[in-house]
């Protein structure tokens, strides 16, 4: 009898064990493909304006049922401060100085959770702009084609809420608008 006990109880912890595995062995790595389209606009006293970049690194890990995400997870992206770009050299000296890009070079986003909410999603992580970290929360679509993932989305948020003081130019004439957004359409292929 205790021989019996002792093997179903030898089997069963056997099953948990490859159950375990095979759960974790589900969501394959992804990494960020290239020439993602990143964005900030903003408004200022004298127009509206934008900054855009197409350098970021990312990875995840996601798991694809029925051409659906199942799961997501240890997602993060990282941009360069420095690659956001105006076309304007003074405007982008007045943007590094404000996120004191010397100091901290990245853009950095982690994702805590995917929420589906009906056919779109809510993305709910946190934010790294100039060397402070915030909680965000905003709503994002996903494709899936074939075995890459889509992400698009905004993020709206005060400069101030990240300790920055929105940038003048012209001798304090000029004032950007504390409201800015990050626009975000990237895509996510499986790691090779």
């Amino acid at each position: 009898m205790k021989t019996n006990n002792f093997s179903i109880l030898k089997i069963t912890m056997l099953a948990a064990l490859v159950f375990l595995n095979l759960s974790a062995f589900g969501q394959t790595n992804y990494s960020l493909s290239s020439n993602p389209e990143l964005k900030v606009t903003g408004t200022s006293t004298l127009h509206d304006w934008d900054m855009k970049s197409s350098t970021a690194t990312g990875k995840a890990q996601i798991s694809l049922e029925n051409s659906k995400i199942d799961k997501i997870t240890n997602v993060t992206i990282i941009m360069p401060a420095e690659s956001i770009k105006s076309g304007k050299g003074g405007m982008d000296r007045n943007a590094y100085a404000a996120l004191n890009t010397k100091n901290h070079k990245e853009v950095k986003f982690n994702l805590k959770e995917l929420v589906a909410k009906g056919s779109s999603y809510e993305a709910i992580g946190d934010f790294t702009i100039a060397g402070v970290t915030k909680a965000a929360k905003f709503p994002v679509t996903a494709t899936i084609s074939g075995e890459k993932v889509t992400v698009k989305g905004k993020h709206d948020f005060k400069l101030t809420d990240y300790s920055i003081d929105p940038p003048t130019a012209l001798m304090g004439t000029v004032k950007t608008g504390n409201e800015v957004s990050i626009h975000f359409n990237v895509t996510f292929q499986p790691t090779k």
